[in-house]
């Protein structure tokens, strides 16, 4: 066996990579039924872990209704009729690909094929006979589960007809009556939802359900950007009121019955701005030497009840939303920087993590449950950073010693098999109208770091408290946040990529390639080539996600991991908090279908909000150059795609793109596992991490999107004049 099929072996034990090899296995048995030893055998998982992950697959690909559970335990393919079910990724031109758990690639479907399936559905489709050399094709004959049915965009009205047209690029505009306008005016952003679309007509008929306001209002386009990703912007009348009644004050009798910190010096460190305090520490010495030091997380669950309005809106939203200048809470403000946050100089009641820690960080006792607290002072990260750094200020033991211990833990943890990624965040100076003045970059110091170990070590412990297999406890459902080993062909891409800086990683086990990897971002730091490469690293990293199955988190080298410390903006922490307390009386374990399906939705808008936060910085970016075209820029080649070059700027790490059709020098073929576009006469390059110099071509503000030029190439029109061309300009 060579070399890099036993790296590719040792880690191919991640999920993705499994469900090709599980169901190649049933492809090629026909309607064969199986356990999970019969099939970990056949794909060659041998140990424990492994076999573990065997099962969570099958039981997820019985979910996707790709097998079918046959008895207990045992599971089938299901049989289709040779149809194939999958997501619909559209493409603005019209045509589309299916990505199938059940296909080794995806398929491509042409627009004449598409029977109206919109970006992100749930579509059944037939696949053609594959004809030679060419790539697989398919139709789509059902529409199984509709991604959005709204849309926002920007209202057309003309004398005749009206229409709206969607800020993402879309193959369509959406019909508008007259009558179903709402109010909206001609070049109003505003949302429609489709009501119907006939078999025959180019364009779906929709009506608009609620008008954002004028273009370029700095509240519309923040509220169109969470529009877009299906993210509230604001909450029912019925909620608020909801909020409204409940009271700041906390019974005698609830203070009664629990365990009371209020004497104990606690403080919280969160961000300057910030409005929600989710967590606070307290320590102090016992008189045994050892350090008694308490994670205090809002009760939030005591407020807001089950079947409950509250409740039910806060599952919906499932996380708080930060965009680029504010942030839309998972609960209403009433609760979330009110009667939860955890204020200074007022009692709360929280749900704590209590340690009992040696010098060396070695946990020798833990305690869980419900407690009482009185933070003494609210710190920002900077005012906590200042302490660190000079020895001085309030509470200056208790922050000194919480962080001589958090360095212990991280030094524990990284010993263990965690990734030190430490990516420098982009922030703004923004004005009252919301208008982007400067950019600054924010870095993790010591202050975000001491607080960042102990929400871990939380996490963690409460995990295996009821996780961890022990001599008298019972299997039971729990939240857990997992995180999958990486792709061992992205781990080949990127090794090769990097090895043109000098720089190469391990790949032999998940151990060396985490022990490397760290080894990487330390030899990185301060480099040129840093931010492409950390870049880069994340993208050949799983994602994290929320399940009740669990597989163990990878990036943080953890067996066991959840959500504990954040009930204010995540609905997971709040699923937690209530299983914990169920456990903690030794209550029977809760029903896990039911549980894996809210951990599914928590995840899928999760990663919503995170692309709407993306998306406002992205909106900001073209704002703040929207003012510099012509200016020229350093920068380097962040990204390299088919249609075009993407370069970040060294200035402000704002990101633009070359369109490929303006490199008319020569014809550009894309290497994909190269990253990077190589002219097919003069064979020029450019790769991924190269520095460049662009200047700013133009900026799009519904698009979102900046287009740069290189320094030195022609205008198109200047090169259409030179070589007696013409050129058709958009």
């Amino acid at each position: 066996m060579t070399k890099d099929k036993k790296n590719k072996k040792a880690l191919r034990f991640n999920k993705q990579g499994l469900k090709r090899a599980i169901l190649s296995v049933y492809y090629e048995k026909g309607n064969q039924s199986f356990n999970y030893k019969q099939i970990g055998a056949a794909v060659g998982a041998k140990d424990v872990g492994a076999l573990q992950l065997v099962n969570v697959v099958l039981q997820e690909l019985r979910d996707a209704d790709s097998l079918v559970e046959t008895e207990r335990g045992r599971y089938a393919l299901k049989s289709k009729g040779g149809t194939v079910t999958g997501t619909m990724e559209l493409n603005p031109k019209g045509y589309g690909q299916v990505s199938s758990e059940e296909l080794e690639e995806p398929v491509f479907v042409s627009a004449t094929n598409m029977n109206h399936a919109l970006d992100g559905d749930k579509v059944r489709i037939r696949l053609y006979a594959r004809r030679k050399k060419s790539d697989p094709e398919a139709e789509v004959i059902e529409i199984l589960e509709r991604a959005k049915t709204t849309f926002v965009g920007t209202v057309e009205i003309s004398q005749f007809s009206a229409f709206l047209i969607p800020n993402k690029k879309s193959p369509f505009d959406l019909f508008i009556p007259k009558d179903k306008l709402l109010g909206a005016k001609h070049g109003q952003k505003a949302i429609a939802r489709i009501m119907d679309w006939p078999e025959n007509a180019r364009n779906p008929f929709a009506e608009i359900i609620d008008v954002l306001g004028d273009a370029g209002d700095n509240n519309t386009e923040m509220h169109a950007i969470l529009a877009e990703f299906d993210l509230p912007y604001k909450y029912p009348d019925a909620v608020n009121q909801a909020a409204e009644k409940i009271p700041f004050e906390i019974p005698e009798d609830e203070i009664k019955n629990r365990r009371d910190f209020r004497g104990v010096s606690t403080f919280t460190i969160d961000p300057a701005d910030a409005k929600d305090f989710d967590d606070a520490l307290s320590i102090q010495k016992l008189e045994n030497g050892l350090w008694e030091v308490g994670v205090h997380i809002a009760d939030v669950t005591y407020y807001v009840k089950p079947e409950s309005l509250l409740e039910e809106e806060a599952y919906n939203r499932a996380t708080s939303v930060y965009l680029v200048d504010r942030v839309v809470p998972m609960l209403p403000e009433k609760l979330s920087n009110g009667v939860c946050s955890l204020r200074p100089n007022e009692d709360k009641l929280c749900f704590s993590a209590v340690f009992r820690i040696d010098d060396h960080s070695v946990v020798h006792h833990e305690w869980f449950g419900r407690t009482i607290i009185h933070s003494d002072r609210r710190f920002a990260y900077e005012e906590a950073q200042q302490v660190i750094e000079t020895g001085e200020g309030d509470l200056k033991n208790e922050i000194l010693t919480l962080d001589r211990l958090a360095k212990k833990l991280r030094e524990i943890r990284f010993e263990s098999g965690s990734i030190g990624f430490d990516r420098v965040e982009v922030k703004f100076e923004i004005d009252k109208d919301g208008k982007p003045l400067s950019v600054f970059f924010k870095e993790s110091k010591d202050s975000n770091k001491l607080i960042e170990e102990f929400m871990l070590l939380a996490n963690k412990r409460v995990a295996e408290f009821v996780g961890k297999p022990g001599a008298k406890k019972r299997e039971r459902t729990f939240v857990y946040r997992i995180h999958d080993k990486p792709d061992p062909d992205k781990l080949d891409t990127f090794n090769h990529f990097i090895k043109r800086f000098g720089y190469g990683i391990m790949t032999n086990n998940p151990q060396t390639v985490t022990a490397s990897m760290n080894k990487l971002i330390e030899n990185v730091a301060g480099k040129k080539e840093q931010n492409v490469i950390e870049t880069l690293a994340i993208r050949t990293m799983a994602k994290a996600e929320y399940s009740t199955r669990n597989i163990g988190h990878y990036g943080l080298g953890f067996e066991y991991y959840t959500h504990f410390t954040s009930p204010i903006r995540r609905y997971p922490d709040m699923m937690v908090h209530r299983l914990l307390a169920r456990y903690l009386e030794d209550g029977r374990s809760v029903q896990s279908d039911q549980y894996e399906e809210m951990c599914k939705h928590s995840s899928e808008m999760e990663n919503k909000a995170a692309n709407a936060e993306r998306a406002s910085i992205k909106y900001k970016q073209v704002e703040f150059m929207s003012d510099k075209i012509g200016q020229q820029f350093k920068g380097v080649i962040s990204g390299v795609k088919e249609w075009g070059i993407y370069v970040e700027l060294d200035e402000n790490k704002c990101e633009g793109m070359v369109p490929l059709f303006e490199l008319t020098d020569d014809f550009y073929e894309f290497d994909e596992k190269n990253y990077c576009i190589i002219g097919r006469r003069t064979h020029k390059k450019y790769q991924l991490g190269d520095p460049i110099e662009i200047e700013i071509a133009r900026a799009n503000l519904e698009r979102k999107q900046l287009d740069f030029r290189i320094v030195g190439e022609e205008l198109p029109q200047q090169r259409a004049k030179i070589t007696g061309k013409k050129r058709r300009w958009k």
